[in-house]
């Protein structure tokens, strides 16, 4: 531990719910209750030592009182607020952050009660305006962002992990005997054996989705421009809707915040998805393989016939208890700022509104289309990451034929970066060797940043017009 851990409130709530006394938890810890009473007065650290006791003693999980998880629970609260009438300060936010993560949580869920009141606000003007019609005169359906954040939200809870369906993927992947594309064989007669799905490709651009399931007609119709590696995923991820259901559906139902039944839907396919990675990238097999190779993504994706994006998206998943890999962030972003998938698997927190930092080299990625970039980032609040990223494209390839592109990014801890090969030639000690970036330029307090696009939302009232600084109408002049 890196610095003193003061979460007295923290200990109290556990010890709440678990209907102890501190004379109880102490005898469960092998501490005096006069030590733990100074600790829930925050008169001591919470210890490496006592954390240990905790998650020996009942079965915590001390992630919960780590300092990644303020990390992210701060930065998130300090988004939420950015609009709040009266600027909040950095430091209220960590103490609340640190000393009262109830309270944060709480103001979390109703700032994204907010948000989907807003968009539900926003989409029916949408639909009076315009008649209930789009421009194609096909009905206007709103759209409903909150659902997607509790998914998102579902995930972070665990951490990106869930230790029984990836233990019963990859049970089917040592059945299988393959691994990675070389799956795609014993996927398809899996399914027609045991399930009588027969599985089909469509014809040229027949198929808009990459994958659609007839469950009257038994058939799976995948999309042509699928590759072999895409093939294997979309049939594992069918795979695991059929024969891990009860696995999902228990997970899915166990969650408190998918309280609706959209949102149970998303979570279905988001574990479904899950499990077609672990199946096709089995734990240990694929750990093993990322140590040995130093997380090397382009030889890795060689070594089990998979794309760059499935491999750095089940980088962002190794985090099985006693066995735990890199803890990852990945990102998936578009030209336009808008971050289509994000999962994180400790402490990283990204922007859900106002676009992320354009110093990130996620979108310099766009420009150097299929070439990796690797950038060490520093966060306002001092933390250092390495970070890797590099454009894909998603779609039938031919002239005159539009194809999605997506950048890609994968980040560490800087504390993680010498494990990578992409660290090497890096000074990794260096404080001034890291691009100074932020979440956003509406939650990012960087003063002299050249890139910000407004201004820091807590200051945004407080202008000075005998100042240089963010112009809102023009701004600087052009040097040409």
């Amino acid at each position: 531990m890196n610095k003193k851990l003061l979460m007295g409130m923290r200990l109290r709530r556990l010890r709440a719910q678990r209907g102890m006394s501190q004379s109880a938890l102490a005898q469960a810890l092998g501490l005096s209750p006069s030590y733990v009473n100074q600790i829930e007065q925050n008169q001591r650290p919470l210890t490496a030592a006592v954390l240990l006791r905790l998650g020996r003693a009942l079965g915590v999980d001390v992630q919960q009182f780590s300092g990644d998880e303020e990390a992210r629970l701060a930065a998130a609260l300090q988004e939420a607020l950015a609009d709040a009438p009266e600027a909040v300060t950095w430091p209220e936010i960590q103490e609340v952050a640190e000393q009262m993560p109830a309270l944060a949580h709480a103001v979390l869920a109703l700032h994204r009660r907010c948000l989907h009141l807003s968009e539900q606000v926003e989409a029916l003007a949408q639909c009076v305006e315009g008649g209930g019609r789009q421009g194609d005169g096909t009905a206007l359906a709103p759209l409903h962002a909150a659902p997607y954040e509790a998914v998102r939200d579902f995930f972070f809870a665990h951490h990106n992990y869930f230790d029984a369906l990836d233990r019963a993927a990859e049970s089917l992947a040592e059945e299988a005997g393959v691994r990675g594309a070389l799956l795609a064989p014993w996927l398809e007669q899996r399914l027609q054996r045991r399930h009588g799905v027969q599985v089909v490709r469509a014809a040229g651009d027949a198929l808009p989705d990459k994958r659609r399931f007839d469950p009257a007609a038994r058939q799976l119709t995948l999309a042509a421009r699928l590759a072999v590696g895409q093939q294997a995923f979309q049939m594992a991820t069918q795979l695991a809707l059929l024969e891990l259901d009860a696995q999902i559906d228990a997970l899915a139902a166990a969650a408190p915040g998918l309280a609706d039944a959209q949102a149970r839907r998303l979570a279905r396919i988001g574990l479904a998805n899950y499990a077609a990675g672990a199946l096709l990238l089995p734990y240990s097999e694929f750990q093993s393989a990322a140590e040995s190779l130093r997380h090397d993504i382009e030889l890795l994706g060689q070594r089990f016939g998979m794309g760059f994006e499935t491999i750095c998206h089940r980088l962002s998943t190794m985090q099985r208890p006693g066995a735990p890999g890199i803890p990852f962030f990945f990102v998936r972003v578009d030209r336009a700022g808008n971050i289509s998938k994000r999962q994180s698997a400790t402490h990283f927190h990204f922007s859900r509104t106002g676009g992320a930092c354009p110093l990130w080299n996620v979108y310099e990625a766009f420009e150097q289309r299929g070439r990796i970039l690797v950038q060490l980032a520093a966060m306002p609040d001092g933390r250092r990451y390495l970070w890797i990223a590099r454009s894909v494209a998603h779609g039938q390839p031919g002239w005159g034929r539009a194809q999605q592109q997506f950048s890609i990014g994968l980040g560490c801890d800087v504390r993680y970066a010498h494990r990578l090969v992409y660290a090497r030639g890096l000074d990794l000690k260096d404080p001034h060797a890291a691009t100074p970036i932020g979440m956003g330029c509406r939650v990012c307090e960087r003063s002299g940043c050249p890139q910000r696009a407004f201004p820091f939302a807590a200051r945004a009232l407080q202008v000075d017009e005998n100042a240089s600084g963010f112009a809102p109408y023009g701004g600087a002049e052009s040097a040409n």
